[in-house]
């Protein structure tokens, strides 16, 4: 098997990756390093905590080595590398890496996001950064307030590039696009890439090469999948009542809007549960304490939208549990690629009613996954119509047995 020491990695790095327990590279660091520090542009593809992070921010601080500097002057220390992602969350994630691993370097890393005060962001910026971490809006309002300077900027990074260069992030990437240097080195990085993205980035990207390490939308096999039929009027109980049975330590919770994170956390309470939610509408200092109290175990249970999806990395969290299915297959992937990372296993439970059947028939066209259906007894659904071939005979038999099976 190969080492990080067989990557060509600066020593600095090497004692900060050996520090954190790591030997061995996973297959996206082992493929995408040493294009990375070859200057080639890269379009780069893995499941969902498989180290997509230090397989871009190892190299880059490698490049940028022969840039560092103790010197105090924010002239020596221009934004070289940026790094773009759809989240907050994600983008603090990234930032702790570069803390992480750079220790030993004096390069200097920053993050800005929205949802909290500007002034601090702006003298982090005005200090000078050479690696910084952003998510679009925010970086275009430091931009616009003349804060940061983006005219020396050798390397793009878009992480989670699929909801990067979709739609609604487009005019934003485009004027900062306009901001850097056309000469640059790019790198796309996510779990899930559309044909129609594909086509996109490469508009942008100078002769990549292409790494996939595992079939496209592909789940991680540490996780077990499983189908949890259930009538609507029931599935906040069934809920509550998994919740208690199961040992689980920590279980993050996937809703589909905010409101509904609000109510399902209300009644978690009411029934004796240990709950945070986290959203959209929930300003940054509640997003960061709520993901503080669920970290530390003072919370058990987190409810969340898609915001969490994404970026959120909670160390050997066992379980995550889709309340409803994600509108968006891609993001089923997403979701439960929570849990069972670094090697570890993992629990994914999706509550699916009757009328989800869409739903569902899109996550396994989609996925591919073997996934299982577990029926609660006392939890069978009035009308069960679901695809024949995840059900066990079995249970089958149980259905008929009380007339809740179509025959």
């Amino acid at each position: 098997m190969p080492t990080f020491a067989d990557l060509n990695l600066a020593p600095e790095l090497l004692r900060a990756v050996e520090a954190e327990g790591y030997t061995e590279p996973t297959p996206i660091q082992e493929q995408a390093i040493p294009h990375v520090l070859q200057g080639r542009d890269l379009l780069g593809a893995a499941q969902t905590g498989t180290g997509k992070t230090a397989a871009f921010v190892l190299p880059i601080m490698h490049l940028l080595k022969p840039f560092a500097t103790p010197s105090p002057s924010p002239a020596r220390h221009p934004v070289r590398a940026l790094v773009l992602t759809p989240t907050r969350e994600l983008a603090v994630q990234i930032s702790e890496s570069c803390a992480t691993y750079g220790k030993h370097l004096p390069l200097r890393s920053g993050v800005v996001y929205g949802g909290v005060p500007m002034p601090p962001q702006q003298k982090m910026l005005l200090a000078g950064v050479e690696i910084l971490i952003a998510t679009p809006g925010r970086l275009l309002d430091h931009a616009g307030s003349k804060t940061v300077n983006l005219s020396q900027v050798s390397i793009l990074v878009l992480d989670e590039a699929d909801r990067m260069l979709d739609m609604g992030f487009m005019p934003d990437l485009k004027r900062i696009l306009a901001l850097i240097p056309t000469k640059r080195q790019s790198l796309l990085f996510s779990a899930t890439f559309s044909e129609p993205i594909r086509a996109l980035a490469h508009d942008f990207l100078r002769d990549p090469v292409t790494v996939e390490v595992a079939r496209r939308n592909q789940t991680n096999d540490n996780v077990r999948q499983v189908i949890m039929p259930v009538d609507d009027r029931r599935r906040r109980a069934l809920l509550s009542d998994l919740l208690k049975a199961r040992d689980w330590d920590q279980t993050l919770v996937f809703v589909n809007r905010k409101i509904e994170a609000n109510r399902l956390g209300d009644f978690l309470h009411r029934n004796g549960h240990n709950v945070v939610e986290i959203h959209g509408d929930k300003d940054q200092k509640q997003r960061n304490k709520a993901l503080a109290a669920f970290k530390a175990g003072e919370a058990r249970v987190m409810v969340a939208t898609d915001v969490a999806a994404r970026g959120l990395d909670i160390e050997a969290l066992p379980a995550v549990i889709n309340y409803e299915l994600p509108f968006d297959p891609e993001d089923y992937v997403h979701r439960i690629g929570r849990t069972g990372r670094a090697g570890a296993l993992g629990d994914a439970i999706s509550l699916v009613a009757p009328d989800e059947m869409e739903k569902l028939t899109l996550v396994r066209k989609l996925t591919k996954a073997q996934l299982s259906i577990e029926i609660p007894i006392g939890y069978e659904p009035i009308l069960l119509d679901f695809p024949r071939d995840l059900i066990s005979k079995a249970t089958m038999v149980r259905l008929r047995q009380i007339g809740r099976a179509h025959v």
